[in-house]
């Protein structure tokens, strides 16, 4: 029997393991070669040693040095090691050391951000239960849950970390969390009868318990029939495992591209002159020499760190907008996303079932504040205006009372202990106020027949003062309707008519139309000498008392960031395990949905193959009833019709699609450490509205990002020029390496790191997304940067030539560089903005900025008068008043693209 298991193993991981459900009892235990009395010790060893332990695969480990060596993939990257290298081979070490210096930190700085980002499966493991009750012999014993076997009958009571996938054979009162695993607040009935149904979602198998999820309430008997990777929460892991390969971000791909362009278009210049240089008979190690000098001029040696170190700067912006970000490339994707995918359990709703709605004595009462906590008050409405406070409070003496929940307050924050819903009936009763010390003083308890689901109710038993018995019960609304005979109204019990019948059902519809879950509540005096334990003797003739509607809310602050998500081009995509109709409800409340737009549920899903559901994903707003494997193809399709997208969460089954996604983001609070391991960004304060601001944030990002490289690429257009103008001409190199380095890295690389940390423009969430395929550099970007290089190159060659018939070669060198320095560095406030002038940006609005440009100004012109730095930028005395004039000289491209500026915003305005 043994060996025909292992054949059954092989089924069952894929399509028979969803089965287990749908057989008898008696079908499972002889699959499995097992009985009530469980396996014995010599089957489970041997099991033990077929299957493998009852945990999940480790992943591979992380290795620190291929992560950092990782850093240094990049084109440009890999420009600067071979311009390093020349140099040094050239003698030039000074050039060399610096270059590789911004190699080196700027790898450093990206390992730093990405060490800790590759542990999901870690986290995967801490979830499982570290020990586990089981049958072995006939006897109960307690072992590590990582030697649970199928076939193992394993015994789960209140509090219980499930050990493995299991079907349940008894099941009394049992209810399981499986918000997690599933997405559903509520705690989930469970009953041992099988279903028959071959294909049920997830969270309809109703027999069925799943490693990782909880036991609520009750006890319960159960066969463990999957372990380790074959459980639901191993295939999640495989997912996790496979839900991201090595696709780089958006800003990754851009950059690639363009350094593909600038190798091939630099190699192309400078082989150009090479070639025209040997026509021109030029001595060949002094054209190595320049053509060296050319790709020093030509490669932006800091555009990697400027880059990177505007990434971190926007990863501290973030952090203060309640969003810490894990992989540093997130903070621009996310910028560019144009589709989230978003979990609704605990993303967009508290993820706390809140009391919302009362019916008693035919008043409806408005219940305000959200989750376990005792802030809110009980309201009347409009349309039933009169409080009865009497019947008020005997309706939630009833859900206080018949209660097996308690609240706690734990860090700040209320948490309930048991089933969800009781707790928040709890919740509700402490906004009257009445607490269940209250009722337990008053009417302390005596017995308890305990919910199952067949009678749909449950009863509590507690003693009057004067020594009588009163049952409290609660329960399903047409249940417990048909066990009333009276019922209670504003004057007091009197026997229940039809029309009490009709609008009691009514308020239950009204209730149920608003996709909140319905509890009644109903009391009896017990007769003497009722036995307070048998239901049938209890639970008739009951008093009808009132309704409690219920729901896990949506954030306040939920519908406004979606509003503002649509303002910014933004598909906002809903994506949840809850039930079809409460799903879609809660999307048309937070605007999510509309009338026209459709929801489908997993099993829909599952009719559909991939080119189907890439078709028909983006006229679908909802999705409910889905598993782990659901969300991550709707990630994928998303992703294959265009989409940058973003997928939010905060349970176990949100983290494949979050890995899955181009950018993943887990919620803070409450999210699982497997959600957060497998994410690049983390919500600190589970807040939706935080989410839209870090797009915000991103926009910015990119936004100055692009601007810094506007800048950077502009002055090495500019120096490229002059070099090559020199060349063409025939006259001496303008300017040396070391220059061309200092220009590079200091004149132009300190600017750009303060235009890196310019404000962001207030208007940046009215413009739609960027388009995936959008390139860095866009027409308009060429040419401004074209023009930029053309005014900075001119006016650095017109001072050189004017220079050359008056001066010395070596005065005349330091007369273009001086002139082009100060061109750059003014140039720099005029780079903020392609549309404001300076005058309106405000030259102190960047401080640093200004603080910058001053001390490079200062740098500039004490060098000639400095041994030290005149000898290491190997630059000549110079008179003041030469300073002075280059100064004025070199603020003609400012002045020029200002006025260019201000003609473009004129004929703007006219139109």
């Amino acid at each position: 029997m043994e060996a025909q298991r292992s054949g059954v193993t092989e089924m069952d991981t894929s399509a028979a393991a969803r089965s287990w459900h749908s057989l008898d009892e008696a079908a499972v235990l002889a699959r499995l070669s097992s009985s009530r009395s469980g396996l014995t010790q010599d089957v489970a060893a041997r099991r033990l040693l077929e299957h493998g332990p009852n945990e999940l695969r480790q992943g591979a480990r992380i290795r620190p040095v291929a992560l950092l060596l990782g850093q240094f993939k990049g084109l440009i990257v890999w420009i600067l090691v071979v311009a390093a290298v020349v140099s040094g081979v050239m003698g030039e070490w000074a050039d060399c050391i610096a270059i590789l210096s911004i190699v080196v930190a700027n790898g450093l700085i990206g390992f730093y951000q990405e060490y800790n980002a590759e542990r999901s499966l870690a986290a995967l493991r801490r979830m499982t239960a570290p020990r586990a009750r089981v049958r072995r012999d006939g006897r109960s014993l307690s072992i590590p849950a990582v030697e649970v076997v199928p076939g193992d009958v394993l015994e789960l009571e209140a509090g219980d970390l499930v050990p493995a996938d299991a079907r349940l054979l008894e099941a009394a009162a049992l209810k399981t969390v499986e918000a997690a695993l599933t997405g559903e607040s509520e705690a989930v009935d469970k009953e041992a009868a099988h279903l028959d149904r071959e294909e049920a979602p997830l969270g309809d198998r109703r027999n069925m318990i799943f490693l990782g999820t909880s036991v609520a309430t009750g006890k319960g008997l159960a066969l463990a029939v999957e372990t380790g990777m074959g459980t639901e929460i191993g295939q999640i892991a495989e997912l996790l495992a496979g839900a991201a390969g090595e696709e780089k971000t958006p800003l990754q791909k851009r950059l690639d591209s363009f350094g593909r362009v600038l190798v091939w278009g630099s190699l192309g210049i400078v082989g150009l002159i090479f070639a025209l240089g040997l026509v021109r008979g030029i001595p060949g190690l002094e054209l190595f020499l320049t053509s060296v000098s050319l790709a020093v001029a030509a490669v932006p040696e800091g555009l990697p760190a400027v880059v990177t170190i505007a990434l971190a700067v926007g990863v501290q912006r973030m952090a203060a907008r309640r969003a810490l970000v894990r992989k540093l490339h997130a903070v621009e994707t996310l910028g560019s996303a144009n589709v989230i995918c978003t979990d609704k359990t605990g993303t967009l709703t508290v993820g706390e079932m809140t009391v919302r709605a009362l019916y008693s004595a035919g008043t409806t009462y408005e219940v305000t504040g959200e989750g376990y906590g005792p802030e809110g008050a009980i309201r009347v409405t409009a349309a039933t205006p009169t409080r009865h406070e009497t019947a008020l409070r005997e309706l939630l003496t009833v859900f206080v009372g018949c209660n097996g929940a308690s609240l706690s307050l734990q860090d700040g924050a209320w948490k309930v202990v048991g089933d969800p819903t009781e707790g928040a009936l709890l919740t509700a009763g402490a906004k009257l106020p009445l607490s269940p010390a209250d009722v337990e003083r008053e009417i302390p308890r005596v017995a308890e027949i305990p919910f199952d689901s067949d009678r749909k109710r449950m009863t509590v038993v507690r003693e009057r003062p004067d020594g009588n018995l009163l049952a409290l019960t609660k329960g399903a609304p047409d249940v417990l309707l048909g066990l009333c005979t009276r019922v209670r109204d504003a004057a007091g019990v009197r026997a229940m008519t039809d029309e009490d019948r009709r609008r009691i059902l009514a308020e239950n519809a009204a209730m149920a139309q608003r996709a909140l879950r319905v509890l009644a509540a109903a009391s009896r005096d017990l007769d003497p000498g009722c036995d307070p334990s048998i239901a049938e003797a209890v639970e008739r003739d009951l008093v009808f008392l009132g309704l409690a509607g219920m729901y896990d809310p949506p954030r306040s602050e939920a519908k406004s960031a979606v509003a503002l998500s649509r303002t910014a081009g933004i598909r906002v995509v809903m994506i949840t395990g809850d039930h079809p109709h409460t799903a879609l409800a809660v999307a048309r409340e937070l605007g999510i949905a509309g009338e026209e737009d459709l929801a489908l549920s997993g099993l829909e899903v599952d009719r559909l193959d991939d080119g189907a559901l890439e078709e028909k994903v983006e006229r679908v707003a909802v999705y409910a009833r889905v598993t782990a494997a659901h969300k991550l193809r709707i990630v994928r399709a998303w992703k294959a019709r265009g989409g940058v997208v973003a997928m939010t969460g905060d349970g176990v089954n949100d983290a494949p699609a979050i890995k899955g996604a181009d950018i993943g983001i887990a919620m803070g609070r409450s999210g699982t450490e497997v959600t957060k391991e497998a994410s690049d960004m983390v919500i600190t304060d589970d807040n939706f509205a935080s989410i839209v601001a870090a797009v915000e944030e991103g926009r910015g990002i990119y936004d100055n990002i692009k601007k810094t490289m506007q800048y950077l690429l502009a002055g090495n257009v500019g120096e490229l020029l002059l070099m090559t103008a020199c060349v063409v001409i025939g006259l001496p190199m303008p300017l040396l390496p070391i220059q061309l380095l200092w220009i590079n890295l200091v004149t132009d690389g300190l600017p750009a790191l303060c235009l890196a940390t310019d404000p962001i423009d207030p208007t940046v969430m009215k413009r739609k997304p960027r388009r995936r395929e959008e390139k860095l550099t866009d027409r308009g970007f060429v040419g401004l940067m074209i023009a930029t290089g053309l005014l900075t190159s001119g006016v650095a060659l017109a001072v050189y030539m004017y220079s050359l018939g008056r001066v010395s070669e070596e005065m005349a060198r330091d007369h273009a560089f001086t002139a082009l320095v100060y061109a750059e560095l003014l140039r720099s406030f005029g780079a903020r903005s392609e549309t404001r002038s300076v005058w309106r940006v405000g030259f102190l609005s960047n401080l640093k900025l200004a603080l910058v440009v001053l001390a490079s100004m200062g740098l500039t012109f004490w060098a000639p008068h400095n041994a030290w730095l005149g000898s290491f930028l190997k630059v000549e005395p110079m008179p003041i008043y030469h300073c002075l004039l280059l100064l004025a000289v070199g603020s003609i491209p400012l002045l020029v693209l200002e006025a260019w500026k201000f003609a473009r915003q004129t004929k703007e305005n006219a139109t």
